[in-house]
């Protein structure tokens, strides 16, 4: 007899965690991501600002679970779901292929969202895979170089204006390294300007940082930023974007102001995965604003009793799109699976999502930790964060090359990875313009729109 299949779509928290929790079950696992690693995506900001290096956040998949014979890893990019004869349809490249399946886990998790202004991803791009910050990386210190040889003191200017847009715990995190970067780790290295002058601004809509954090958390975090030199706009919103500037709204008054800048970084917002439409479209589940699945008690989608949804693209009320929604629901999942395949009755019908908690940095030995009512700023908090981050990297030799970096920089200012190329500056764009134009199929999907500009 033939062992039960699950089909696991995407390789994230969710996904990781759901084939890890079926390793000694009776089934047979085929995990299809579109990418060769697990991404520890809560670091990705450290890859962009030089002090964390990709493969210490993304390692292979296939080395975190060589030891699960159970599980077989496929590099592809899902494009159809076929719920009533049980397929995914997928393609390597220009290869079209099929995989059945028992049971599906869609763990395709979600990208940046844009609200309606896509074209903005053209000059800010967000902050949601390795390349997006090898990008950023290339974008950040390339911002630097020019800057070096030129005369004009506003075109120096508007090349050392960082506009980071978005003040949720990526954005911030990404706004207090910049920061840093520019007041310590290249303090001394540049003989036309001095990188302290750099400017480093952080927009949100919201009235403070960290809205989720609360009005106390939020209001400590803008006056950490604010004592680093972030300038803060709150109550504000980007309406344009392009090579040279960002013009912002205020939502008070309705003014709006012209910001000259080159380099940006869109850190708000998020859009579920493009499977989440065809989920919708095939089980009659419903999809929100965002593109979200809005699943059953039990995870599961719409009238299809086999296909669930876990993480970044389920959404279930009061469970926020962080590494431990995907975390929780995978598990709940694999539970549901391992009592379906036994022929047990599952010990928990509905999914309860525990929260653990909300953490943020700021910068150097400064954080923020909201935990239940216990709330935390300074340099506890920011104890608890590396711990907790290192504690949730996949792999033993990842954990401790992250800790190795992070004593270096902490210690020193120091950045070990500040390697750039012009390709990662202009490769997103460049294959945009090449998968418009060609005939051949990429594996990846891009929301950016093709650009002319090959520069900052």
């Amino acid at each position: 007899m033939a062992r039960h299949k699950v089909v696991i779509i995407g390789s994230g928290f969710g996904g990781l965690f759901a084939a890890k929790s079926l390793k000694k079950a009776d089934v047979d696992i085929t995990i299809i991501a579109r990418t060769s690693h697990h991404l520890f995506q809560p670091l990705l900001y450290q890859v962009a600002t030089g002090i964390l290096s990709g493969s210490e956040i993304a390692p292979s998949t296939r080395e975190i679970l060589k030891n699960q014979k159970n599980a077989t890893i496929l590099l592809g990019l899902v494009e159809d779901i076929d719920t009533d004869n049980k397929v995914v349809h997928w393609r390597n490249h220009n290869r079209e292929m099929s995989t059945a399946y028992d049971t599906l886990i869609v763990a395709a998790g979600a990208g940046q969202s844009y609200f309606g202004n896509d074209h903005f991803a053209t000059y800010a791009p967000g902050m949601k895979t390795i390349d997006d910050a090898l990008e950023l990386r290339a974008r950040i210190f390339g911002a630097f170089e020019l800057a070096e040889f030129e005369s004009d003191p506003e075109r120096i200017a508007k090349l050392l204006t960082f506009v980071v847009v978005g003040a949720g715990p990526t954005g911030v995190e990404m706004a207090g390294q910049i920061r840093e970067l520019a007041s310590h780790t290249l303090r001394k290295e540049f003989r036309n300007f001095d990188p302290r002058q750099a400017r480093v601004i952080l927009v949100d809509g919201a009235k403070h940082p960290l809205p989720p954090f609360g009005p106390e958390l939020g209001e400590a975090t803008a006056k950490a930023l604010q004592k680093l030199n972030v300038e803060l706009l709150m109550d504000t919103i980007v309406t344009d974007i392009d090579s040279n500037q960002v013009t912002v709204k205020n939502l008070n008054d309705g003014s709006e102001t012209v910001i000259p800048s080159v380099c940006k970084v869109w850190a708000a917002g998020v859009q579920g995965s493009s499977l989440g439409k065809i989920i919708g479209e095939k089980t009659g589940a419903e999809v929100d604003r965002a593109g979200r699945v809005v699943v059953n008690p039990d995870l599961t989608a719409g009238n299809a009793p086999d296909v669930y949804v876990v993480g970044d693209l389920m959404f279930v009320p009061g469970v926020p799109g962080v590494a431990q929604g995907a975390i929780q629901s995978a598990r709940f999942v694999a539970a549901q699976i391992k009592a379906k395949v036994s022929g047990n009755t599952p010990k928990q019908a509905e999914f309860v999502y525990k929260d653990k908690g909300s953490m943020a940095t700021i910068s150097k030995f400064q954080a923020v930790v909201k935990l239940g009512k216990v709330k935390a700023t300074g340099f506890i908090a920011w104890l608890a964060w590396c711990f907790l981050h290192l504690l949730y990297i996949a792999g033993f030799k990842a954990q401790v090359s992250t800790l190795l970096r992070w004593t270096v920089s902490f210690l020193s200012n120091a950045r070990s990875a500040r390697t750039t190329t012009n390709q990662q500056l202009v490769g997103r764009l460049a294959l945009k313009k090449l998968g418009a134009g060609s005939s051949g199929k990429l594996l990846a999907e891009s929301p950016a729109t093709a650009t002319e500009e090959t520069q900052l």
